[in-house]
Formats: structure tokens, C-alpha cells, sequence
């Protein structure tokens, strides 16, 4: 069944989801990935051209594991692209990719109204690496390419940027859309669209994991019509990768620079890279557009504006837009800032003089590597983006995205999944016991509710919170009661053995044994470990201390506690046993 979320008015497509007011995360994935010829919750097969929408209730990112994406637009009925390559496999070329996509009431830039995180969201290739500054908080670009998954989220700037246009300047990002929605190797998750992950880069045809190839939350917009917006790729080699790109653009007889609309007949072209300032340098279809911001002023025809803020108006159309490594325009000095034009780098169309297109914002800004920075010999390829009026993840209603609020820790989130603890309960994990009776407390310190008593005149309570999926990889360990100040340690046992004092406390977990990181008790007595438990003993521990599906392990946490009452120097929570699950 061929998804139709586009109705034709007056031979321009106009999104249907425009007026409603759910919003929709759609997004496309590059013809090197597995999901192209993946079969969709509809029962039809996933191309390079079709739109995507997570297959969740809402249509936004959510938590994993998801299913695979559904086809929100698609390249045949909708964007009017040839009816072939429906359920070709991933790492085979076709001639209906598209590469950038738009639907034309993106948030338009304002004069004298600086940039918030959370504004701009963009999407990299899996060759990128971030900005050498500094990658700040996590997760971010540079965390999530070396966990091989940056390729498949969406990240936001985390530095407030002055209004545009926007020098180089040493920025951050923060990731704001996963791809598959699971804790990555960084031991990070946060909300998915169902893409698969991770991608290694240099790994050969089909790509290990999926490349987001655009983007764009299409939302309820104070102005305008929300219509589809698209580019298609151009055929030069890609150096990375080692391959020509699709050809896409030429076969369907335009070039890779060319901003197109559904038409009658097929698509038409909206704005041709000449009108960019594309295809200037190298001829045409030497330059690919790579990622697309636009806000049309709804007469449905191109209307340039000459320079930032000619949109203000309503008189122009605001175009922003990217382009591909390997483009013939990269390395020409821009028409706004005078700098040398990078693949990272938002530009605009040039002067009514021509001339190259000028630089908007930036790649650095936005925590972008560029050869222009002295960052080594790879420059970071912005390959989606889009300019946002309401926010992704926004769970707990206070104005700002859920990535940027924890990231600047005005929200706590333990556990490490991306969601405000505000927003999600913990769900207890695992089945306490050897609480400290009477009859097995070591020198009378009993405290019938946890661990032994210790200085403090409490005991030390170990609960687990989060889940036993050894897959989502969420489990939290956290301990209170102990004595403060001092420092702690959580272990796991393969057996149970009778209590048996030890220190100040009681011993049940049996061996063997093998243990966490330790971490400070803090003025409160409290900390904890996880989530990311399975991942740290699959890389530490031999395979007889790895938690599998299937395997139940018994959790203690031991700390120092001097002074006791017991005249020893350290003591012991209760015992937590948990049976892990797939």
C-alpha cells in the first residue's frame, strides 16, 4: 500500500500533515544502508527516495528497540520519481535517490534574534568526527563517531549563536535524535527513529548501519503551506567512500544542485543551481546539494532573496543549503564572509551579481571539523538539517529540548536515556535480599530493612531500577544509606553463599566474583553504577563475568565505613539478584 500523506494543489504537492497538528519527524537514508529494500509496517519496500516516519505512535523519535520506519512520503506517488527499485537491497544504486528534502515552512532566520540550542538540527555522514575544540557535554557528534553511530542521529548546537550570518567560531553539539533509539557503546541512548545502527566507515558496500540522507520535522506552522522540496544526488566520486554517488539528479534529467517540486508529469525544477551559485566552477552537476532549510513565501515560486533577511518581508523565500564533499565549489571563497566554502558550512544563494553562494553559519559553529580550523585532513559533510519551530522532545513542557535542558543540567537523567528522570519513572529491577536480621548481624548492628548498620546509624539500601534487557542496557544500581564522604564499590557474584559476616556487614553474594567502577558516597551516602552495565563486562570482564540473556547475577555494593560499630573499617548493602533477559 503506497503511503499518502501529499495532496496535489494546482500541480504543487502540498503535505497533508501541514495542517494538522501532530508533527512528523520524516527522514531519508542513503542507498549504501540495509534499511533500502527493508519491508515497512505497511507491507511496502523502503527505497534511498522514499520519506520515513518512525513507526511509533506519535510519528516522533521514541526509545528502542523500534520497528522498521514507515514510508511517510513516498518517491513514486508522491514525489513523482520513477516506479523502479522498489525492494533492490541496500549497497545498490538507483536512480531515485533523494538527498535533501524541505518541507518549505522551515523557521526563518531573523535580524538581531540570535540562534538558541535546539534551533537548527542537522545530520553528518559516518566519516565525520566533530570539532577539535572540545566536544563538551554527551552525547554528542564526536562521542557518537567513535560508537560508529553519528551517521544516523541528528544533532543540535549547543552554543547560543549571534544572528546570522554566523563566523567561525568553536562550537558544540548535543544529539537530539538517535537512529536506532538503543544505548550506543558510548553507554548514551536518547529517543530513535528505527534505524539501523552502528555504521562503520570504510567497511564496503552495503554499509553496516544506515546514513540519514535528510531530514525535516514537518510541523504545524504559524505561516504558510507545507509542500515537498527535494534535491537529488549528482554522479561525481565520492573520495570516502570510493564510489561514484547515485547519479540520481542527472538520469531524472536535472543536476545535483537543483531544488525540485512534485509537478504534473514528474517532478519540476523549483530553483536550479545556477540560482544557487552551483555548477559555477566545475560546470553542471559538478556540485550536490546536500541538506536543505527553506521557508517559501507561499506563491509556490521561487522568489530569491538577495542576502540575509531579504524573507522577512514575505516578499523572497529563504534557501539554505549544503553541499557534498567532493563539490566543485568547496574551497571558493563565499560571497558573504569571504571564506573558503566547506562541505560543514549553510549557505545562502549569492548576490543579484552572482557569484559564489555566501556563507550563512558557519560549519565550526555548529561543532563541525574544518580543513579552514586546521582540524586534520577531513572535513565534516553536513548532509541534513532543518530549522525548527517547536522542539523534537520537549517531555516535561518547559520550552526547552529535552538533549539541551540535561545537557546543561537543569534536568536530571540518571539513567542516561535521553528523557528527563521528571518525565519516566524508574520501574524496580531484581529481587532483594540478605537484609540485615538479628539473628545474622555480625556484632548486633542489625537494620531489618537493608544492609548492616553503619556509622551513620543506617544501612546501606542497594536497589536496581530501569530494566533486565541486556539489549536496551538501562539497569541503574544505586545505594543509599552509606556512610558519607567516603567512597564505594558495586560487585556482582555468580552464586549465593549463606550471610556470613564480613566487616561491619553480611556477605551472600558467592563467587565468583567481579566488579564495577568505584564512586564517592557524596555528602549523602548515595551513588550508583549503570546504566551500560552489559557493555562494560562484555569489554572488561572474560566471557565467565559477561551479563547474557539468561544469566543471573547478585549485586552487593561495598564501602568504607570507619568508625563502625563493628570496629572494622568497611561494610556492606543488602544483595540484589537479577536474571537478565534479551
Amino acid at each position: 500500500m503506497l503511503s499518502r500523506t501529499i495532496l496535489t494543489l494546482g500541480g504543487c504537492a502540498a503535505l497533508a500533515t501541514a495542517g494538522q497538528a501532530q508533527s512528523r519527524y520524516a527522514f531519508s537514508v542513503n542507498w549504501h544502508g540495509p534499511t533500502v529494500g527493508a519491508i515497512d509496517p505497511s507491507g511496502d519496500a523502503i527505497t534511498e527516495g522514499d520519506l520515513l516516519f518512525p513507526t511509533t505512535g506519535s510519528g516522533l523519535p521514541d526509545l528502542g528497540a523500534l520497528p522498521t520506519p514507515t514510508i511517510g512520503i513516498n518517491h513514486v506517488a508522491d514525489l513523482g520519481l520513477p516506479p523502479i527499485c522498489i525492494g533492490h537491497p541496500g549497497g545498490t544504486p538507483c536512480i531515485v535517490e533523494v538527498d535533501a528534502f524541505s518541507s518549505g515552512t522551515d523557521r526563518p532566520f531573523q535580524p538581531n534574534f540570535p540562534l538558541q540550542p535546539g534551533d537548527i538540527l542537522f545530520s553528518v555522514d559516518e566519516f565525520a568526527r566533530g570539532f577539535a575544540f572540545g566536544a563538551g557535554p554527551l552525547p554528542n557528534l564526536t562521542s557518537e563517531a567513535g560508537a560508529r553511530e553519528a551517521a544516523g542521529d541528528a544533532f543540535t548546537h549547543l552554543v547560543s549563536l549571534p544572528p546570522v550570518p554566523v563566523a567561525p567560531f568553536p562550537g558544540r553539539n548535543i544529539g537530539v535524535v538517535d537512529g536506532d533509539g538503543l544505548p550506543s557503546a558510548s553507554g548514551y541512548a536518547y529517543p530513535g527513529v528505527g534505524e539501523i545502527e552502528p555504521n562503520t566507515p570504510f567497511g564496503g558496500l552495503p554499509d553496516s548501519g544506515d546514513n540519514k540522507d535528510a531530514l525535516d520535522l514537518i510541523e504545524p506552522s504559524p505561516i504558510g503551506i507545507a509542500r515537498a522540496y527535494f534535491s537529488l544526488d549528482a554522479g561525481f566520486v565520492d573520495a570516502l567512500e570510493g564510489v561514484p554517488n547515485s547519479t540520481s539528479a542527472a538520469a531524472n534529467g536535472f543536476v545535483g544542485g537543483d531544488i525540485l517540486v512534485p509537478a504534473a508529469g514528474g517532478p519540476a525544477i523549483f530553483a536550479p543551481a545556477a540560482a544557487l551559485g552551483l555548477d559555477l566552477v566545475g560546470g553542471p552537476d559538478s556540485d550536490d546539494l546536500d541538506a536543505l532549510i527553506m521557508f517559501e513565501n507561499g506563491n509556490g515560486v521561487y522568489d530569491p532573496s538577495f542576502g540575509p533577511f531579504g524573507w522577512v518581508s514575505g516578499g523572497s523565500d529563504m534557501v539554505v543549503f549544503s553541499v557534498r564533499r567532493g563539490s566543485a565549489i568547496i574551497g571558493t571563497l563565499d560571497s558573504l564572509q569571504g571564506l573558503p566554502i566547506e562541505e560543514g558550512d549553510l549557505l545562502i544563494p549569492p548576490p543579484p551579481a552572482g557569484g559564489p553562494p555566501g556563507i550563512l553559519i558557519a560549519a565550526e559553529a555548529l561543532g563541525l571539523a574544518t580543513l579552514r580550523a586546521g582540524t586534520g585532513n577531513l572535513a565534516d559533510d553536513l548532509n541534513a538539517a532543518d530549522s525548527i519551530w517547536q522542539n523534537v522532545n520537549d517531555c516535561d513542557g518547559d520550552g526547552v529540548e529535552d538533549a539541551v535542558a540535561i545537557a546543561f543540567g537543569s534536568v536530571p537523567d540518571t539513567n542516561m536515556n535521553g528523557v528527563p528522570d521528571s518525565c519516566e519513572g524508574c520501574p524496580p529491577v531484581g529481587i532483594p535480599f540478605c537484609f540485615c536480621i538479628a539473628a545474622d548481624a555480625p556484632c548486633g548492628n542489625d537494620f531489618p530493612t537493608a544492609g548492616c548498620l553503619n556509622v551513620a546509624g543506617t544501612g546501606a539500601l542497594l536497589e536496581g531500577c530501569g530494566s533486565t534487557s541486556t539489549l536496551l542496557d538501562n539497569l541503574i544500581l544505586t545505594t543509599s544509606g552509606m556512610s558519607p564522604g567516603s567512597f564505594a564499590m558495586t560487585f556482582m557474584g555468580g552464586s549465593t553463599i549463606p550471610p556470613a559476616g564480613v566487616g561491619n556487614g553480611l556477605l551472600c553474594a558467592g563467587g565468583p566474583f567481579f566488579r564495577f567502577p568505584p564512586f564517592p558516597t557524596g555528602a549523602l551516602g548515595a551513588g550508583s553504577v549503570g546504566p551500560g552495565l552489559v557493555a562494560y563486562t562484555v569489554a572488561n570482564n572474560p566471557p565467565l563475568g559477561q551479563i547474557v540473556s539468561g544469566a543471573t547475577w547478585n549485586f552487593q555494593t561495598y564501602y568504607r565505613d570507619l568508625g563502625g560499630p563493628c570496629g572494622f573499617s568497611f561494610n556492606l548493602s543488602n544483595a540484589l539478584a537479577v536474571t537478565f533477559t534479551p
